[in-house]
């Protein structure tokens, strides 16, 4: 029996891309839409801090949790205490819960002695619980139209000591940054991608790829050639759909992108063709 190249990139949908929907509503889209897996956003929702009723989740849906993101968030302040404590519960769930990544974003300047510790402190925490801790890519935030200082070292986890990197084609919009020289540049860093899309306009809109200005595409074709062995986890924002069914449709067209660029011609179910 011949293999034919590299085995596919799987493509999961981030349960932050069904917001204000359920958990439970990622995993039925992701099943009904026919994704491969799901990445796990936590926040102060309880299933999505439980791993006994995530990995019931899963086998539902037949759909593998293949990413947790921890909840570092400033809209996750409050879940889970204290900075490194989140990083140790996400790590010890996802290990739990068979989810080879955690998604975490850089430490903000004010979590002292988080910030300052914090590559060795993931680097521990990373091989005390067997899965990798991948630094997300953020953007510098501006007040009154001034660069203010957020994040400590640094917005950009490219030129830092870190294994593991997450890229967010968003955020590297509002950074002003091309995805697709990045992605490339980053080589056996890069462990994992959200995908969406942005405009240079300061917003963090998380849009369907194709809709802003990166070269999401030409980045997912790279991964493909290069045989790249991360997952591509959606994250887009479905708040503005109006109507029955279009979150799903919004949600399949992403999907079906993602196959189209990653070379996977995967066909959709048959009463999804309209997609």
């Amino acid at each position: 029996m011949t293999v034919e190249g590299p085995p596919a990139i799987p493509v999961a949908l981030s349960s932050a891309s069904v917001y204000p929907l359920s958990v439970h509503d990622a995993f039925a889209i992701a099943h009904d839409l026919g994704y491969d897996g799901v990445e796990v956003m936590v926040t102060n929702n309880y299933v999505s801090q439980n791993p006994d009723m995530l990995a019931a989740l899963s086998q539902q849906y037949r759909q593998p949790i293949m990413a947790v993101h921890a909840p570092t968030l400033l809209l996750t302040q409050q879940v889970w205490g204290r900075a490194w404590n989140k990083i140790e519960m996400s790590a010890a769930l996802a290990a739990e819960v068979g989810a080879a990544t955690v998604v975490v974003h850089p430490p903000f300047r004010w979590q002292s002695g988080y910030a300052e510790n914090f590559a060795e402190g993931i680097k521990r925490i990373s091989g005390d619980y067997g899965v990798a801790i991948a630094v997300e890519n953020m953007y510098p935030w501006r007040v009154r139209g001034r660069e203010t200082k957020a994040y400590l070292p640094h917005w950009n986890p490219v030129p830092q000591d870190y294994e593991s990197i997450t890229w967010d084609f968003s955020h590297a919009a509002i950074a002003g940054m091309d995805s697709f020289e990045e992605m490339r540049g980053l080589g056996e860093r890069l462990t994992h991608v959200h995908l969406t899309d942005g405009n240079p306009n300061g917003k963090d809109e998380h849009l369907l790829p194709g809709q802003g200005t990166q070269r999401c595409g030409e980045a997912l074709a790279h991964l493909r050639t290069s045989g790249w062995k991360g997952v591509v986890a959606v994250e887009v924002s479905t708040r503005r759909t109006k109507g029955a069914g279009e979150r799903e449709e919004w949600l399949g067209e992403t999907l079906s992108f993602a196959r189209r660029h990653l070379g996977q011609v995967k066909e959709p179910d048959h009463h999804h063709s309209h997609l």
